[in-house]
């Protein structure tokens, strides 16, 4: 037995769990591990494997204000979101030196297969998630935040972090297409585009908050049918951004005849003022996220060798280029139409 599993054998019996059958769960692209724990008397629990990394949150991470795995940021946050009825995980035992959690077993029916099994509830389960959001946003929380014996500090989503992300594209993304862009006048552009990020007061951004990281929960009721996990990296941030990770899912095309419809449903209960500048935002945080994903995914490919990566390339590139046709993002677009390509 190595010393991780002897470890987690040690957990799992503080906390009367070590007897209980295990089952592996398939994570995302993290170094998060997570075990499905099964009790002779049908009792669940999910165990969450996330040591500490080495040497502190890099470069990267700190800037673009990434817990970087801290587990105090899960448990923290989850602890705010259970206290305000949100369907968080709720934690059964904590050990944040080591880095593992008991969890609450939300179930498998996460978003993306419901809908792929039953594609008639695409509609009611959006709506729902869309209802969630903007309860989240209506609420409030605060920036830092006790946990464990630990405290973390949920930080602003400033112009510091957007631009750190979207230089993503431009170091990974750019030179794997063969695109020539000069970095200072494409961060520029995006300093322009951000100040119609301006006038809407921040809410708590969970930041990847999509198909695959919601569960539906039909038996609760009301906002709380929304199941949410991987929020470690939540900040203060425009209620836009949750948003577009929604409706411009990396991983799936939402049904183009519902998004209208559902921007609209969120400023309503909502409560936005200006649909209009809503809007506005909306696009420009779509061209930032989805940038950002793009060099993320040919990173993951290129750095990582997981080349499964590129074959969602084509969706997010259409995302894209659709987020550029918006006035607000004429200066990136214009970046982009001038850029010269390398032949390969």
């Amino acid at each position: 037995m190595s010393d991780r599993e002897t470890q987690i054998t040690h957990f799992l019996k503080t906390h009367a769990w070590d007897t209980a059958a295990q089952a592996a769960v398939p994570g995302d692209a993290s170094a998060r591990r997570y075990r499905r724990l099964t009790h002779s008397d049908g009792r669940k629990a999910v165990l969450m494997d996330a040591p500490d990394s080495e040497g502190g949150p890099s470069d990267y991470a700190r800037a673009a204000k990434l817990s970087d795995g801290k587990m105090v940021a899960f448990t923290a946050i989850a602890q705010q979101l259970s206290m305000r009825g949100f369907s968080a995980p709720k934690i059964y035992g904590a050990d944040l030196e080591a880095g593992l959690l008991l969890l609450e077993d939300l179930g498998d029916d996460l978003y993306a297969p419901v809908i792929a099994q039953n594609p008639a509830m695409e509609k009611q389960l959006y709506e729902a998630a869309i209802d969630c959001l903007a309860a989240l946003y209506r609420s409030s929380f605060p920036s830092k935040m006790e946990s464990f014996g630990q405290s973390w500090t949920v930080h602003d989503y400033d112009e510091e972090a957007l631009l750190t992300e979207t230089d993503l594209l431009l170091e990974w993304y750019a030179p794997h297409k063969g695109f020539k862009i000069d970095g200072d006048k494409m961060r520029s552009a995006w300093r322009e585009a951000f100040t119609h990020l301006d006038g809407q007061p921040s809410g708590l951004t969970l930041r990847d908050f999509h198909a695959e990281n919601i569960f539906w929960l039909p038996e609760r009721q009301s906002v709380f049918r929304v199941g949410l996990i991987d929020f470690q990296d939540a900040v203060m941030g425009h209620p836009a951004y949750d948003l577009v990770s929604l409706l411009e899912d990396a991983r799936r095309l939402v049904s183009p005849d519902m998004i209208d419809g559902l921007i609209s449903r969120f400023c309503e209960k909502a409560v936005i003022k200006n649909e209009d500048k809503f809007r506005s935002a909306y696009a420009v945080l779509g061209a930032q996220r989805n940038a950002k994903i793009l060099g993320i995914f040919v990173r993951l490919a290129k750095r990582d060798g997981k080349e499964k990566y590129l074959d969602l390339l084509p969706h997010v590139e259409t995302l894209f280029q659709a987020n550029l046709t918006h006035p607000a993002l004429s200066s990136i677009a214009a970046i982009f139409d001038g850029a010269p390509k390398n032949e390969k």
